[in-house]
């Protein structure tokens, strides 16, 4: 029998909601059929914003969406996107296929989805092809109350009141697609740009750099090393961003049962990032002033048959929702390392949370996770101490834990969630409970009898969470039997 102590005298910190964050990119159907449809749409909608994903992300509580890219923000003009959409102008879209662009979906619109689920907006400014001065701009339209030209365009788009947008991104992926730059180069780049991105009216804005490719330790030092040691009195920095794909094994709804492992162990490695790259931002902000951000992360399967392979579209098996729950785990369980994530991307594109075919949409196995993690955002996440054994896989000494487990309480109340990660044997966990006693438990789990099961849309609901067998408590400990293959919440009523 596996173990968790749950140690609730030893919190870690609170669980940022922004942790659970989303990305919003104009790549494939993302934007155009995914949460744009036209005010003149069958299909129903708000300003043109389709209300069946507003509804099912509202659920999903994401309290940021990073916006409009990606690789598509280095390329794009934010003026393109604003006033009367006839008149907007017609772009290639370098990155995703060269299609065009129409920018019916700018500022506004996004500003506008937002506020429709209920989450902070993060705008990604373009470092690649524009300039200070246009990002500066962009700031002004957004956050200045009136009386500029800049704001006056925006009331005459409708928004008399700020939008007051605080998370800015300095470029996207500058190490590649946002501009080929060195570290050092960014630093350069990222320091004059910074400069000029002004906090109008007494404001404060957040200011995100451009991180590694993965965890490039040496992106990182040599990034802070010229920022903070070469120039000496940097500009503001708030949060500084990695982005981690864990990529493939197998295609998306066909692999082995070595490659449903190989892809989980890669998953796991994001925790790596996660101390590492904190341990080298220590080096330099050991108050940590400045947040570690993940804002792109999640599985790269190869391009599905039949679709354009520049739109990034992939099927979403239950071997993605245990994807996304480990990851979860990771982030909660470094919660004091950790300030914001964002999983690429919110619908129809790589690991989606939410897929649309015309008039219809379902919810992916990894858009339930977030369902079933939502109690953990804003609660004080609490240390747990795992023994479980490993799977051996694959040969050559590789090996993945059974279980996976974070917690945090909120009250009297503690969630936890729990990944079993074999693919065909239940588990059994004790649970204990250190600070408290269990007053009572109920939850629910995510499991399927196939590991490669999926929703489409012919079956939406082939893969959704199902009331979970209450677990057995005896004051400060409970028993649970998790199914193979599985994510589950417990929780816990505290005395």
């Amino acid at each position: 029998m596996d173990r968790i102590d749950v140690i609730l005298v030893e919190p870690i910190a609170e669980i940022q909601p922004t942790i659970y964050g989303h990305f919003a990119e104009h790549l494939g159907e993302c934007i155009y059929g995914g949460i744009w449809v036209g005010e003149d749409s069958t299909i129903p909608n708000q300003g043109g914003i389709r209300l069946d994903v507003v509804r099912a992300l509202s659920r999903m509580r994401p309290a940021v969406i990073r916006w409009p890219g990606g690789c598509f923000a280095d390329d794009y003009h934010w003026q393109d996107g604003i006033g009367p959409r006839a008149q907007r102008p017609r772009r290639v879209n370098l990155h995703w296929g060269e299609v065009i662009e129409t920018n019916a979906f700018g500022t506004e619109e996004f500003i506008r989805l937002c506020r429709l689920v209920g989450a902070a907006p993060y705008i990604c400014g373009n470092v690649g092809s524009g300039s200070p001065r246009e990002m500066r701009d962009w700031i002004e339209y957004c956050n200045f109350a009136g009386g500029s030209t800049w704001s006056e365009a925006r009331a005459a788009n409708g928004s008399s009141q700020p939008h007051d947008v605080t998370y800015w991104g300095i470029g996207n992926e500058n190490w590649g697609c946002g501009g080929h730059f060195t570290p050092d180069d960014y630093a350069t780049e990222y320091r004059r740009f910074a400069t000029f991105a002004w906090s109008f009216g007494g404001k404060p804005i957040y200011r995100i750099a451009c991180g590694p490719n993965g965890n490039d330790a040496d992106w990182t030092r040599r990034f802070f090393t010229k920022l903070r040691r070469d120039y000496g009195r940097a500009p503001s920095i708030e949060g500084y961003a990695a982005h981690y794909y864990c990529g493939t094994a197998g295609t998306a709804t066909e692999y082995t049962v070595d490659q449903w492992y190989e892809l989980l162990d890669k998953a796991l490695r994001m925790e790596e990032l996660v101390v590492q790259q904190r341990a080298v931002m220590d080096t330099f902000d050991p108050k940590r002033s400045i947040g570690l951000i993940v804002d792109e992360w999640g599985t790269w399967h190869p391009p599905a048959e039949g679709r354009n392979p520049r739109f990034l579209w992939q099927q979403n098996t239950v071997r993605d929702a245990l994807v996304a729950a480990l990851t979860l785990n990771i982030f909660n369980n470094h919660a004091d390392k950790v300030v914001m994530t964002n999983i690429a991307q919110a619908i129809n594109v790589l690991q989606a949370v939410i897929l649309t075919e015309g008039d219809k949409m379902l919810v992916t196995p990894t858009g339930h996770v977030y369902e079933m993690y939502a109690p953990h955002q804003g609660a004080q996440a609490v240390r747990t101490v795992l023994q479980t054994s490993a799977i051996e896989y694959g040969g050559q000494g590789r090996r993945v834990p059974q279980l996976s487990a974070s917690g945090s309480q909120h009250e009297n109340n503690l969630t936890l969630t729990l990944v079993n990660t074999h693919a065909s044997a239940p588990l059994e966990v004790e649970i204990r409970l250190h600070g408290a006693e269990a007053d009572g438990a109920s939850g629910v789990v995510l499991r399927a009898a196939d590991i490669h099961a999926h929703n489409t849309f012919a079956a939406p609901e082939l893969v959704h969470p199902v009331a979970a067998t209450p677990p057995a408590v005896s004051k400060g400990v409970l028993h649970a039997e998790l199914s193979p293959a599985s994510v589950t919440r417990l929780d816990v009523a505290l005395t």
